[in-house]
């Protein structure tokens, strides 16, 4: 079923959305159809090129009318990438999809509509879905609370990049640049940095979904990409403006983490069990109540 598409407004904010592309020609078009067939009518759309070679720029360029900006050329990775188109936008919403993955239909409405009519919220991240390397959804995540303590804590794998957007100043106050020292695990390093200075709200709707497929870095390299986020969680909480005792349990799940099979198990049943205990750490879950979005409990939205 194809959503219906939302009228018109001029209060729409604009959503800057980057996407970083190397040798990508397999998965591109689709992307990039996923982004202009929202039909959003705010919409800065950037891609960047590494310097591909296997006909991605012939699909770029079909479709560079639509663009604000693109450009081919070597960089140091993704997260360079990103940096790069993000020195050029202007957006007040900000977000990225990267050339595999794919945004939901209606997406972009979502996004941008609780940003309008939520000014609380900073930063938001929606249901996580995965689909299969044809595109297909086959899998939908629980709508989890992420908070700061929890999430240095153990609660923490994995956030989904592909359903979080946030707000320009947000990113501004958080040092306005992704960690491009690195292959993996940068978007988990700012996670922590947006943490310090607002609150995640989770949103009931499904906004970007994670194609598995063979040549995908993370999937390959799930135990470096493990490594990384440890190594950024450990910095976190040496942190001074992190309390002793967070910074005391922070450090004995790190020490678990480390024991042979925990990854496996006892990191799952501890995570499932911060995510769920009760606590006014816990953001209120955004839905939509059929005219706008609003915020509420979890319970309060029970069976909707």
């Amino acid at each position: 079923m194809v959503a219906s598409r939302p009228a018109a407004s001029p209060d729409w904010p604009r959503i800057t959305l980057v996407t970083p592309v190397l040798n990508g020609a397999r998965h591109l078009e689709a992307a990039i159809t996923s982004v202009l067939g929202q039909g959003y009518p705010n919409l800065e759309y950037i891609i960047v090129d590494g310097g591909s070679q296997d006909g991605t720029l012939d699909l770029i360029r079909r479709q560079e009318r639509r663009l604000a900006w693109w450009v081919s050329e070597p960089d140091g990775g993704m997260y360079d990438a990103l940096n790069k188109g993000y020195a050029r936008s202007s957006g007040e919403v900000m977000g990225w999809l990267s050339s595999t993955d794919l945004l939901h239909s209606g997406a972009l409405f979502v996004v941008g509509g609780v940003f309008r009519d939520l000014r609380e919220v900073e930063w938001l991240t929606a249901i996580p879905t995965a689909l299969s390397e044809e595109g297909m959804t086959v899998g939908v995540g629980p709508l989890r609370r992420w908070t700061r303590p929890r999430f240095l804590l153990g609660a923490n794998r994995y956030l989904q990049q592909e359903s979080t957007f946030w707000r320009r100043s947000l990113w501004e106050r958080a040092g306005g640049r992704i960690d491009d020292s690195r292959t993996m695990a940068s978007d988990f390093e700012l996670w922590l940095r947006f943490f310090r200075h607002a609150r995640l709200h989770p949103v009931r709707a499904l906004v970007g979904g994670f194609r598995h497929h063979p040549e995908s870095l993370w999937l390959r390299n799930q135990a470096e990409c493990s490594r990384l986020c440890d190594e950024a969680l450990s910095r976190e909480l040496d942190r001074g403006d992190t309390g002793a005792l967070l910074r005391s349990l922070g450090r004995m799940a790190l020490r678990l983490r480390s024991l042979p099979g925990w990854a496996s198990v006892g990191e799952r049943i501890v995570g499932r069990l911060l995510h769920v205990l009760p606590g006014p750490d816990r953001p209120p879950v955004v839905r939509h109540d059929g005219t706008r979005w609003v915020m509420g409990s979890r319970r309060a939205f029970a069976g909707s």
